[in-house]
């Protein structure tokens, strides 16, 4: 499996949890006592670090080899 392919699947995966935190937001919006919002709260809170990396990740393994791509500091080993 190469670096490009491996960024299609972080791509996938970004997606897929942008949706589902589209998705609990509506529900939040729903929520009708503080107890329901803040479990909503936190399970947002919990998947919003998720789709930063998957989004970062890709980014980073879709231009791994590009001489002048500007790597981020985070991701460097």
């Amino acid at each position: 499996m190469t670096l490009t392919e491996i960024s299609l699947g972080y791509q996938d995966s970004a997606e897929a949890l942008r949706l589902r935190l589209c998705e609990l937001r509506a529900e939040r919006r729903r929520c009708r006592t503080p107890r329901q919002v803040k479990a909503m709260d936190r399970r947002i809170r919990t998947l919003t670090p998720l789709l930063r990396q998957c989004r970062e990740l890709a980014q980073l393994t879709e231009h791994y080899y590009e001489r002048s791509y500007c790597r981020d500091e985070h991701y460097r080993i």
